[in-house]
């Protein structure tokens, strides 16, 4: 062998060398770097991993604050919601209440301003009957005038005449302008007028009644008004009969008939003989009429029929 095939042996041996050193060296640190990357990357991925694990914790502890909360809302909105409904349920109680005593607060005004009209048109109602009497008196009293007159002058005829005395006894029975009034236990007024009044020749209790005007009054009724030519008053039980061209006024109806009895002792009237009953919408005949003095309620017995046709008066 040559120097120069030893040299280059040499050389090339050394070059291997250097190069196995080289290549010892860079990976081996490549390993060390790789396995620090590798240690690293391990810890960043359990870290990480922690990290995920924290965050899923945190979002359920957040979903379950957020799930007691809003169950603590729910809560609460229906106690408010509840408390409203009963605040409601007594705001339409009261409002109910306020409601009901207004409409009993108006039926009672109502019911006094009727009650009030009632009382004002039974007094205008009392204050006609009173003003139809003093009308009745006065005409009576007219009338009277007339009579006294009369009498005046048949008396100067008679005195011419001789008959003085006769004419005294005649007239010594006899009453003008009389006026009689009794009131029943149910304030039941009862007022009678006649144009003159003589003792019945049969019974001193009974005075026959001439031109005979009467009304009874009452303080919760319509007043009766019955006129007649001719009467009977009893003066101990206050009993009447009214007869011929007998006329009675009850509120809206007229009743004509011949005859028409009073009993005090029972407040009842009978009106019978040609009896025929008006009012603004009919005319009927009927055989007999009976008046309730207490109640003013009447009776119709229908000419012919035996049915009671009854009307009952308000």
């Amino acid at each position: 062998m040559s120097i120069k095939s030893f040299i280059q042996l040499i050389i090339l041996i050394i070059i291997m060398t250097i190069i196995g050193s080289v290549y010892f060296q860079y990976f081996s640190k490549e390993k060390i770097v790789i396995e620090e990357n590798s240690d690293n990357e391990k810890l960043y991925y359990d870290l990480e991993k922690k990290i995920i694990e924290l965050e899923e914790k945190n979002k359920k502890l957040k979903e379950e604050i957020e799930i007691k909360i809003e169950n603590l809302d729910k809560k609460e909105a229906l106690k408010k919601l509840e408390k409203e409904e009963k605040l409601l349920e007594t705001e339409k109680k009261l409002a109910q209440e306020k409601k009901q005593l207004e409409e009993e607060k108006k039926l009672l005004d109502s019911s006094k301003e009727i009650e009030a009209q009632k009382k004002i048109e039974e007094e205008k109602k009392l204050l006609e009957a009173e003003k139809k009497l003093a009308q009745e008196k006065k005409q009576l009293e007219e009338e009277k005038k007339l009579l006294n007159s009369k009498k005046e002058n048949e008396a100067k005829k008679e005195k011419l005449n001789g008959n003085k005395n006769n004419n005294k006894n005649k007239l010594s029975n006899t009453l003008k302008d009389v006026e009689y009034v009794s009131i029943d236990k149910k304030g039941n007024k009862f007022k009678l007028l006649a144009r003159s009044a003589k003792s019945n020749k049969n019974d001193n209790n009974f005075l026959d009644l001439d031109f005979v005007r009467s009304v009874i009054t009452s303080e919760i009724r319509e007043p009766i008004y019955i006129v007649s030519d001719f009467g009977q008053y009893n003066t101990t039980n206050f009993n009447s009969k009214f007869y011929q061209n007998v006329k009675i006024n009850y509120m809206e109806k007229q009743i004509l008939c011949e005859n028409f009895d009073i009993d005090m002792e029972t407040n009842m009237a009978i009106a019978y003989n040609n009896v025929i009953v008006t009012d603004p919408q009919s005319t009927m005949k009927a055989g007999i009429i009976t008046f309730d003095l207490k109640t003013k309620d009447i009776n119709i017995n229908t000419t012919g029929e035996d049915t009671k046709v009854k009307v009952i008066t308000n």
